[in-house]
């Protein structure tokens, strides 16, 4: 209701009005390649209808990164009519069956800001209200001036909205420093961290194209070249794919650096026979089973098995590997 947005902005003002503050962004954008005032003007604006702050942000997010998409069709996705609004498990899910890895960010501003720098406008939650009585509201950041220690964003019904960065942090605080950016498969973020780039990747496993996988899996190779997690999901995108030589010569190299990794030997047991190998794919599992005496045992034993009625099955394929 309109006397409730104006308590809002009448007890912001009574609370901060008062004080002057130094600037935050000159202190952040402090060396010489420093950029002082940047705008992802091509973003696109999608204004949003009553509660639905959710679809259109998601919406302005994606199609910056390249999904031909309306908030009107993301509303069945992400919009919860009970609650008149979007949570975030549903904006990142979104994100997935459209074909995007959603990585969220470090929840602190220089991440942010390095974000912007990289081409990559970032999704914000913010909390307009008050910690005790929350207006939450989803927006996409697409710039900032360091001279006028201002954030520039992409929200509701306003195409260009200008906060002072003050005004920024202190609305995406009570929004819990939520935000996120959509990258396209073989992208990495501005500060790629391992571990929740490869869960933001696995998680789009069984939605998403094996080439896709293959792309995304090889972008985390380039940054961390001996990465146990991004070598095996390499080898397992492209087992699947049917281009065995080049799982097989992944997980080789996966085992170069982690030899004991069973899973590992596994899948390569598993290549070799789809090669018709299975004498070496036979070898591989019984070096599997003299390091695993716990719970993977049972698994490995029954990989063997398998080889074995696949051998019998198809006696002459063994020459190919001879």
């Amino acid at each position: 209701m309109a006397w409730r947005r104006y308590l809002v902005a009448l007890l912001f003002l009574l609370l901060s009005g008062c004080t002057s503050r130094p600037p935050i962004l000159p202190s952040l954008l402090t060396t010489e390649t420093a950029v002082s005032k940047l705008e992802i003007e091509t973003t696109p604006f999608h204004p949003q209808k009553k509660y639905q702050c959710g679809p259109a942000a998601l919406a302005t997010l994606l199609g910056h990164s390249g999904v031909s998409v309306t908030a009107e069709s993301l509303v069945p996705l992400v919009y919860l009519p009970e609650k008149k609004g979007s949570l975030q498990i549903e904006m990142v899910a979104a994100s997935r069956r459209l074909g995007r890895i959603p990585y969220v960010i470090e929840p602190d501003l220089p991440t942010l800001i390095g974000e912007l720098q990289a081409g990559r406008p970032v999704l914000v939650l913010q909390n307009l209200g008050l910690q005790l009585w929350p207006v939450w509201h989803y927006a996409v950041v697409i710039g900032y001036s360091a001279e006028a220690d201002e954030i520039i964003l992409r929200s509701g019904i306003t195409r260009r909205e200008i906060l002072s960065t003050y005004r920024f942090l202190d609305t995406w605080k009570r929004g819990g420093h939520w935000a996120m950016v959509s990258l396209k498969p073989g992208e990495l973020p501005a500060i790629p961290e391992e571990l929740p780039y490869l869960k933001a990747v696995a998680a789009m496993e069984r939605l998403v194209p094996i080439d896709s996988l293959i792309s995304a899996y090889r972008a985390a190779l380039t940054q961390w070249p001996d990465s146990p997690t991004a070598l095996f999901g390499l080898a397992a995108a492209l087992h699947a794919k049917g281009d065995l030589s080049s799982a097989e010569q992944n997980y080789r190299y996966l085992l170069s650096v982690k030899p004991d990794h069973i899973a590992a030997l596994n899948n390569l047991a598993d290549v070799l026979a789809d090669r018709g190998c299975y004498r070496e794919a036979l070898l591989v599992i019984e070096r599997a089973l003299r390091k695993e005496p716990g719970e993977l045992r049972q698994h490995l034993v029954e990989t063997g098995h398998e080889i074995m009625r696949r051998k019998a099955n198809h006696p002459h394929r063994q020459s190919l590997c001879e």
